[in-house]
């Protein structure tokens, strides 16, 4: 996937009126992520992505603590101008729903068994608890 291929669907999912916005809103969720995603997956996330995407998460410093969905959402809307908690969680969906097509569906079983729980359906997936 090509970026402006990544763009339109973060703008198609969103429905962001223009590229721009729908760029801005990417580059934010994805900064965001790459604090939060390490070790081999961000290595091999940024080989799957478009070179520009790959910048944006490979130039991020780690993050000292994984933050929970509900904190990671939160800290993206505080990047977002005027952003409130349903906006924030709203971008931060399509961004990462738009970012499973544009990797492997291995990458994103292995990016959620790192992330705390709770993400899942920030990508657009349904988490299932273990049964008892």
């Amino acid at each position: 996937m090509r970026w402006s291929e990544l763009i339109e669907a973060v703008r198609e999912s969103g429905q962001y009126t223009t590229t721009a916005e729908a760029e801005h809103v990417t580059r934010v969720v994805l900064s965001a992520l790459g604090g939060h995603v390490v070790g081999d997956e961000r290595v091999d996330l940024a080989h799957q992505l478009p070179v520009e995407a790959a910048q944006v998460i490979a130039d991020q410093i780690p993050a000292t603590r994984p933050l929970t969905a509900a904190e990671f959402v939160g800290s993206v809307g505080l990047r977002l101008e005027g952003a409130t908690p349903a906006t924030a969680r709203w971008d931060v969906s399509s961004v990462l729903t738009a970012l499973t097509q544009a990797v492997d569906e291995e990458i994103v079983d292995r990016l959620l068994s790192l992330l705390p729980s709770g993400y899942a359906l920030l990508f657009g997936r349904a988490e299932l608890a273990p049964a008892a």
